[in-house]
């Protein structure tokens, strides 16, 4: 915004869990940007209440993210309604073969930048949680977040249920505790990140999907209750802490038997 100011720039965010005539209205404003999420574009479309023809450059980010969560359908829907004159820009850290297919399809001899592969956050101090099947594991996490120093964790689980799961017992057992994740209406999603961003939570719990992006300060700690999928998810959690020039910590719960 600050970029913009004085230059009369208007732009419109259109997503899901949030109300449609509100963000119908702000397109009727005919904004120079409009970000939005595959699934609440592709309902506007179907509404006829935007008219991609007009725009003249396409941003797709995290492209494989839209594969794994399915969405990759209502990508190539919304762009077979642009024009075919146009720039295109796919930012993807991996390239499976379904974004391959879908920069073949829909574009234009693509020129590629690759950068370094990810390295894990010098700041961040990395260490296990050895768990085997005797040992209680939650307990174990009870008693990490009762130490000195557990400011502000950020927790990581597999699925919505587990992520649910987990936050009920922690707030049962008296830790101010939120959730996000896919399930969670983007008003939910955007209390639970002010309440933790302000300090007024101790803990936030997450699945991979939700935490997609985040930018939350001081986060003194990630803990991997559920070990992630991929090494790329590893980095992406983890890099949640030992921001901007501070320190962080990580530690991931692991099964003995590994």
């Amino acid at each position: 915004m600050a970029f913009s100011r004085g230059l009369r720039l208007y732009a419109a965010v259109c997503v899901g869990g949030l109300p449609i005539f509100r963000q119908i209205r702000d397109l009727r404003m005919d904004p120079e940007f409009v970000i939005a999420t595959p699934g609440r574009m592709k309902d506007l479309i179907e509404r006829k209440a935007i008219n991609l023809s007009r725009f003249t450059r396409v941003v797709l980010d995290e492209a494989d993210r839209m594969v794994d969560m399915g969405f990759i359908n209502d990508v190539r829907h919304i762009l077979s309604h642009v024009p075919e004159k146009r720039q295109s820009l796919f930012f993807s850290a991996t390239l499976p073969k379904e974004v391959k297919d879908l920069i073949h399809s829909f574009l234009k001899d693509p020129f590629t930048v690759s950068v370094k592969k990810q390295e894990t956050s010098m700041n961040v101090d990395q260490d296990v949680v050895w768990v085997s099947q005797t040992d209680n594991k939650i307990g174990m996490l009870v008693d990490l977040l009762k130490k000195e120093h557990f400011d502000k964790v950020l927790i990581f689980a597999r699925t919505k249920r587990n992520v649910d799961k987990l936050t009920k017992f922690l707030a049962d057992v008296g830790f101010e505790v939120a959730c996000i994740h896919g399930d969670k209406a983007q008003s939910q999603r955007q209390r639970a990140l002010d309440a933790f961003k302000a300090h007024r939570i101790k803990i936030l719990v997450a699945t991979d999907v939700a935490a997609r992006g985040l930018d939350i300060p001081d986060v003194s700690h990630v803990i991997n209750y559920e070990a992630p999928e991929s090494y790329e998810d590893y980095v992406h959690r983890i890099g949640r802490t030992g921001r901007a020039g501070k320190k962080g910590r990580a530690l991931t719960f692991v099964d003995r038997r590994y």
